[in-house]
């Protein structure tokens, strides 16, 4: 699947909100690898720049940088916290709703997986695991899980999709790059172990093949093996 960028797809202006983070540098980095022009969005220099980058050090609060950024962009990616440093991302939709319909950008969440179904009909992770998940993580999860409806509630014109990984996923699972995956919609996925699991190269993988054949309009949908 990562070598799709060889089939005559069109580049895009990609800007990437968080681009230092596991996944956020991931997806900076196999944009790059295949050929997009790519700028990271950073509160603070990064250690490790990916090399082909653009690295511009602001937030996705500032709505200075986003008309500047808007300018010369065809995709807005959020892989930043939803809840952090007493801001929380869902305060910051209704300037990026209103900035990308007046631009034509597609917006994207990365997103986690606490907001999805344990089973068909099922109790979401987070209500079903409540007991277990740590205390210090539910205001992120609960906030993205908040984020998520904001987005479904938004006019039909924006254009948006929100991206939930595995269970099993980020920088203590980084796992290897297996170039397959699965793609899901609000159930969460497993293997047949019942493993729920994805790397963070082969995550990057769904999330270009998706920025180069927008499949997804307007919905949520998962990645796992």
């Amino acid at each position: 699947m990562s070598d799709s960028f060889n089939e005559g797809v069109r580049m895009s202006r990609i800007v990437v909100f968080g681009g230092s983070g596991y996944a956020g540098q991931h997806i900076v980095a196999e944009a790059v690898k295949r050929g997009h022009e790519v700028t990271s969005v950073t509160r603070s220099e990064p250690a490790t720049p990916v090399v082909g980058a653009q690295h511009v050090t602001g937030s996705i609060y500032d709505a200075e940088l986003l008309a500047q950024l808007s300018l010369d962009a065809d995709v807005f990616l959020s892989s930043v916290p939803s809840h952090s440093g007493g801001q929380q991302l869902p305060s910051a939709l209704p300037h990026l709703v209103e900035i990308c319909i007046k631009h034509g950008i597609r917006f994207g969440v990365i997103g986690g997986a606490g907001s999805l179904l344990v089973e068909e009909g099922g109790l979401e992770l987070r209500v079903a695991f409540a007991d277990v998940l740590p205390a210090e993580s539910m205001p992120e999860i609960n906030t993205h899980a908040e984020l998520l409806q904001d987005l479904r509630d938004t006019p039909s014109e924006f254009d948006w999709f929100f991206l939930s990984p595995a269970l099993a996923f980020g920088a203590h699972v980084p796992g290897e790059h297996l170039h397959v995956y699965r793609i899901g919609g609000d159930v969460m996925l497993k293997d047949a172990e019942g493993n729920s699991a994805i790397s963070g190269t082969d995550f990057a993988d769904a999330v270009l093949d998706e920025l180069e054949h927008h499949t997804h309009r307007r919905a949520r949908f998962s990645v796992a093996y």
